[in-house]
């Protein structure tokens, strides 16, 4: 159950993610046409970019910290039995846990400060670009506590106990193997309906 809202709240965000995405793109390729061919502009396009660049940022990073798929060496812990890489997730979550606790403490006392300051061409409440750091704070510290309960309850695999992805390409090509393993099941459920024989002529 728990699984299957963690599971929704990351499609909700990449839902979200790719939005902002879509927005940026419109401000500022609208505000460079509109710029050099008509000689106007998107007043807000630069404030509110930069705005939805932060926020895009801080929610991707709580998707792939769910994925396990931020950049790091296991040169070490992958080396190590399985003792030494549950010591190991131990001690990184804790040392995590506490500076998604700094992290917080941070974000919010800037939100707090800034909740009355108006941004200079939107005039909204500059909370909002420090507000990303408070949502990210509660999300992360969350997906941690719950990897921690599960390491120490016994309910994580050996493969799990890496948590971090030596490099962009390894990321995509396990995406990859996992999108594809997902899928082999659904075919060896699909009924060979026009299946043929070794000469290659349809079955009767």
């Amino acid at each position: 159950m728990i699984d299957a809202a963690i599971q929704r709240l990351c499609r909700a965000i990449d839902l979200l993610i790719g939005a902002a995405l879509a927005v940026m793109v419109v401000l500022v390729f609208g505000n460079v046409v509109l710029r050099y061919a008509f000689n106007s502009g998107i007043a807000v396009s630069e404030e509110v970019s930069r705005w939805l660049f932060v926020w895009l940022c801080f929610m991707g990073a709580v998707v792939a910290m769910k994925d396990g798929a931020h950049l790091g060496t296991d040169m070490l812990v992958s080396r190590l039995p399985v003792a030494g890489k549950k010591a190991c997730m131990v001690l990184g979550h804790v040392l995590m846990l506490y500076l998604t606790w700094l992290f917080l403490q941070g974000s919010w006392q800037q939100a707090r400060i800034n909740l009355d300051v108006a941004a200079p061409v939107t005039g909204a409440s500059m909370a909002i670009f420090y507000a990303p750091g408070v949502v990210f704070s509660v999300c992360a510290g969350i997906l941690l506590l719950l990897q921690l309960a599960r390491l120490l309850t016994g309910n994580l695999e050996e493969s799990d106990l890496v948590m971090v992805t030596e490099s962009e390409e390894q990321a995509e090509l396990e995406a990859l193997q996992a999108e594809l393993a997902r899928s082999e099941p659904q075919r060896d459920q699909l009924p060979a309906h026009g299946a043929s024989d070794t000469t290659g002529r349809p079955r009767q």
